[in-house]
């Protein structure tokens, strides 16, 4: 079959960054495949050095405008393990309270404004405002929600002020958190109401066999730190990321690869649910098996399906916190920090999957050096390889055209959320 393609998208719509996309075959034989990050380098590393523990979190947070929370909580507790503080109860619930607002609202700007579109053969989410309005009033409500918890609980949405080494610097005051328990319950209809249209959705059907990176939960589905393990069954200590991670440098990326059992690996919302799936709360595991989620699922796209699920959990979750925070009262806030020579690693579940950052610091807390590893160096590697095998598998259809295989690759590379710029460090 004498099959002639070509795909040459520069730059990818509805991520966060610059990607490329290139496919060529020619009569019937494929002469390229890539997936290519051509973002500027950027160079967080070196601006962290010489920086004071004190300061090291909020510089950390400017790295990323989606994922600031996480940035910082990955620098704080990189610096807590260097200095050897444990967070009081209290500062701990806040942070994952603030952490699920992040993840909430992040999973909710992806799905409803950047993904939701492909299915409605939409270029973007701005037409959907006058087709499906009451959609779009919803995607709305959701993600105001989610930065309104941010706000309340990290002091802002991006880059935020309250978290500290030790713990954080404020508390929400009781009222303030109880409004936000009755918004978050009034969320789960509007999330029902998400997760009945996604069901509606015909999600394309590709698999590739694929290794699965993130936190191990132990008692609850993982946010913030623990053991690191694969769905190969590789396990390692938060402090030993590096042979979890394996960076490399690939000559048609400014971002790195990494890889570990196999050719690459993936980590993200669906990366957690196949090795945590059994952690999540009960109405998330419900609105999983309605939607056709279950582990260990290697279909990339389903992705925004785990992102979707995450949403209700992290609401659950958020919920309880709240409950918790309120019973209990004001408790000890800050730990004790002393400064001193030393190492260590932060590993946090940032909405696009694990997230390392690594310091060593000298006697008087300035980092001698520091390594960031965050979500989309990971998957970059298993972006490529997907692409790959999506045009093996399609591509030699005589109904492939151009512009459908274009609209494949790319809604294969959105359904990983990149975050493109975090990548090029």
């Amino acid at each position: 079959m004498k099959i002639n393609l070509n795909v040459d998208v520069r730059h990818i719509t509805r991520v966060e960054g610059h990607g490329n996309i290139k496919i060529k075959v020619e009569n019937g034989e494929i002469k390229e495949a890539r997936w290519d990050v051509v973002e500027t380098p950027r160079f967080f590393e070196v601006m962290l050095k010489n920086k004071h523990y004190s300061t090291a979190g909020l510089l950390a947070s400017r790295i990323c405008g989606i994922c600031s929370i996480s940035h910082c909580l990955c620098s704080i507790r990189a610096t807590e393990n260097a200095f050897k503080v444990v967070v009081p109860e209290t500062a701990a619930k806040l942070r994952l309270l603030a952490k699920h607002g992040e993840t909430f609202q992040s999973h909710i700007l992806h799905v409803l404004f950047l993904a939701a579109p492909d299915f409605f053969n939409e270029p973007s989410v701005i037409p959907l405002i006058e087709k499906k309005p009451d959609l779009a009033a919803i995607a709305i409500r959701l993600k105001g929600l989610g930065n309104r918890l941010c706000d309340t609980v990290a002091g802002r949405t991006t880059h935020p002020v309250a978290f500290q080494v030790g713990g954080v610097s404020m508390v929400p005051q009781k009222r303030h958190l109880l409004g936000l328990r009755d918004e978050l319950k009034r969320s789960l209809d509007d999330l029902q109401t998400v997760a009945d249209l996604f069901s509606t959705f015909t999600i394309p059907d590709f698999i590739r066999e694929t290794e699965f990176v993130s936190l191990k939960g132990e008692k609850k589905y993982p946010f913030i730190g623990g053991s690191l393990i694969s769905s190969d069954g590789v396990e390692h200590k938060e402090q030993d990321y590096q042979p979890m991670t394996n960076e490399y440098v690939d000559k048609n990326n400014t971002s790195k690869w990494s890889k570990l059992s196999r050719e690459s690996y993936a980590v993200g919302a669906l990366a957690r649910f196949n090795n945590n799936a059994q952690l999540l709360h009960p109405k998330a595991s419900e609105v999983a098996a309605s939607l056709g989620l279950k582990p260990v699922c290697h279909n990339p796209f389903m992705n925004n399906i785990a992102q979707l699920v995450e949403c209700f959990h992290v609401v659950h979750e958020a919920i309880c916190l709240i409950d918790e925070l309120v019973e209990s009262g004001p408790g000890e806030t800050m730990a004790k920090v002393t400064p001193k020579a030393g190492e260590g690693v932060g590993a946090v579940e940032a909405p696009r999957g694990i997230l390392f950052h690594h310091y060593k610091y000298d006697k008087t807390g300035r980092i001698l050096m520091a390594n960031c590893v965050v979500p989309t160096t990971q998957n970059n590697a298993n972006i490529h390889q997907d692409i790959k095998s999506l045009v093996k598998k399609f591509a030699m259809t005589k109904e492939m055209t151009d512009e459908k295989l274009e609209l494949l690759s790319s809604m294969l590379v959105r359904s990983y959320d990149p975050c493109i710029s975090c990548s090029v460090h």
